[in-house]
């Protein structure tokens, strides 16, 4: 029986094509960052199949304060090995930095962010994803709708732990471990093109209202948006939301599993 989580919040995937070849995209230190520089969801195939990139390289990266917890880790690697195909393995590292000092955050900020506090980049073989574990909330947050987390750029995500372990403290909320790993599961999602976001679906199941998700019900990339009550309704358990059969398709269809 699948898991449903609805959210008082949004989870959205934001696409930002940036230039790779202006001087401010990053420092001169010789490191080729253009593949890490382009649209969401156009990586998807190569994060997804073994083709061109052998292995995945996650580069975590918190403020203090807004560590994920061990279990989202966990939850987010076992989501990773069930749909990518990396024969030379999954890392996953985890190191802190300072504050920005920025929130709420806009996302061109978080693209300022990463700038500075990101050293993994593809190499050879190795293909190398980005997650920045903000210290405070998106920008647009209104009073009964939020964000949880963005994908942004081919390779590139923010969690807003602020909303989340806010969030999470609430009466009868989900535990802030199983929100991070939905968040980052959803987020993911994005990365790797879903739904018509630089993966073509398979079959018919866009939602129409909301850009980038799934309309079938219970489905890890279904925006569940409520206004008004500003709380979570957790339906089954603790249990993390899984992608439906159509999204599983659209995902093998371009070489994951």
């Amino acid at each position: 029986m699948k898991h449903l989580i609805r959210l008082v919040l949004l989870l959205t995937g934001l696409s930002l094509a940036i230039s790779c070849t202006r001087e401010s995209d990053g420092p001169s230190d010789g490191i080729d960052r253009s593949a890490n520089l382009k649209s969401l969801g156009s990586s998807a195939e190569d994060l997804l199949s073994d083709v061109k990139f052998t292995s995945l390289n996650i580069e975590m990266v918190y403020v203090e304060g807004s560590k994920p917890t061990n279990e989202a880790i966990s939850k987010f690697q076992t989501f990773l090995e069930q749909r990518v195909y990396k024969p030379d393995g999954i890392n996953i590292s985890l190191r802190s930095v300072a504050s920005s000092g920025k929130a709420p955050f806009s996302i061109e900020e978080i693209v300022e962010i990463e700038k500075q506090e990101r050293t993994a980049y593809n190499a050879g073989d190795e293909i190398a994803v980005w997650i920045y574990f903000a210290d405070g909330s998106n920008e647009k947050d209104e009073n009964d709708k939020f964000v949880l987390g963005s994908a942004f750029r081919n390779t590139s995500m923010v969690i807003y732990q602020g909303t989340i372990q806010t969030f999470a403290s609430r009466p009868r909320s989900p535990s802030r471990a199983t929100i991070e790993a939905a968040t980052l599961n959803h987020e993911l999602g994005h990365l790797f093109g879903l739904v018509d976001l630089g993966t073509a679906p398979v079959s018919d199941h866009q939602d129409p209202e909301n850009q980038g998700h799934c309309r079938i019900d219970g489905c890890l990339m279904k925006a569940s948006i409520e206004f008004g009550t500003g709380v979570f309704d957790v339906l089954e358990g603790s249990g993390i939301p899984q992608l439906d059969q159509a999204c599983i398709d659209d995902l093998q269809s371009i070489g994951g599993k």
